[in-house]
């Protein structure tokens, strides 16, 4: 027999008040989100040591980011299960 739950409908859950993505996003959000802050991190660097910092820090990281990031994400799309495979073959599986 069926009946109805006496239980409400689970909400969707979100993140600030976004509704979450779906599992299947997870391999293409993983590596936006690393390519992000990676980029974000070694183009300051990178900027700082070329330009000291001086006012036009900020427009030059930015730009020097933007730049990064529009090769760095594609490459990590590109790189990633080549990568997944040699991690496999280095590091012992569990189970």
């Amino acid at each position: 027999m069926n009946q109805p739950s006496s239980l409400p409908p689970s909400p969707r859950q979100t993140f600030l008040g976004l509704p979450k993505l779906p599992a299947r996003s997870a391999a293409w959000v993983m590596p936006l989100l690393l390519s992000l802050l990676m980029t974000f991190i070694v183009s300051l660097i990178s900027t700082v040591r070329v330009a000291g910092f001086s006012l036009d820090l900020p427009r030059l990281w930015l730009s020097s980011w933007a730049l990064s990031w529009v090769v760095a994400f594609p490459t990590l799309l590109l790189v990633l299960p080549v990568v997944r495979r040699a991690t496999a073959a280095l590091v012992e599986q569990l189970g």
